[in-house]
């Protein structure tokens, strides 16, 4: 299945309204999610997997095909909870961005977090939108920080405004990018 190319992100919204349309309470939101992603874990496992807990239940059911290796499941967010289930639940981290005081402290949380669930030496992803991305010292600069992967963006990924760039600028940039930065790390 998919050659075993899938990363899942999630991530909670930090706006209530998004759960107020949805009929689903506020209080409740990590719970839910924490639930959700146990059950995808056992849905994916190729196994039968049944569910009962405070929020979901689901009798025994198997789904095929399946891939042949876990989805690692990124977790975002910047509170101490997301940060946790991170840690606890998830393969890595999804960083949402901000400056960069702001990720040194997310990234010490982090660290702490995985000394504490006894994680700190196991597999973990660490993946960040930072203006360091876009310079080969940047990427070296937040490799030094642990940071495993970088998002880039050429346009604001808050922005609510029309995107009209125009195809052929967005392709230059991403060549630019690719010349100028990718082709000299890792």
């Amino acid at each position: 299945m998919i050659n075993n190319r899938l990363s899942l992100g999630i991530g909670l919204s930090p706006w209530p309204d998004d759960f107020e349309v949805l009929g689903v309470p506020w209080e409740r939101r990590g719970k839910r999610t924490n639930e959700a992603i146990d059950i995808l874990r056992g849905l994916v496992s190729g196994d039968y997997f049944e569910y009962h807990g405070e929020i979901f239940d689901l009798p025994a059911i198997k789904l095929s095909p399946v891939p042949s290796e876990p989805i690692p499941i990124l977790v975002g967010g910047h509170s101490d909870a997301a940060l946790r289930r991170a840690v606890v639940r998830g393969d890595g981290w999804m960083h949402a961005g901000g400056g960069d005081e702001e990720l040194d402290v997310l990234l010490a949380k982090l660290q702490r977090i995985r000394r504490e669930e006894g994680t700190e030496n196991s597999p973990f992803e660490i993946h960040v939108i930072s203006p360091q991305a876009y310079t080969v010292d940047g990427i070296r600069r937040l490799e030094d920080k642990g940071v495993t992967d970088v998002i880039v963006g050429f346009r604001d990924p808050y922005s609510v405004a029309q995107d009209t760039e125009p195809l052929g600028q967005k392709v230059a940039a991403l060549t630019h990018y690719a010349e100028t930065v990718m082709s000299h790390c890792g």
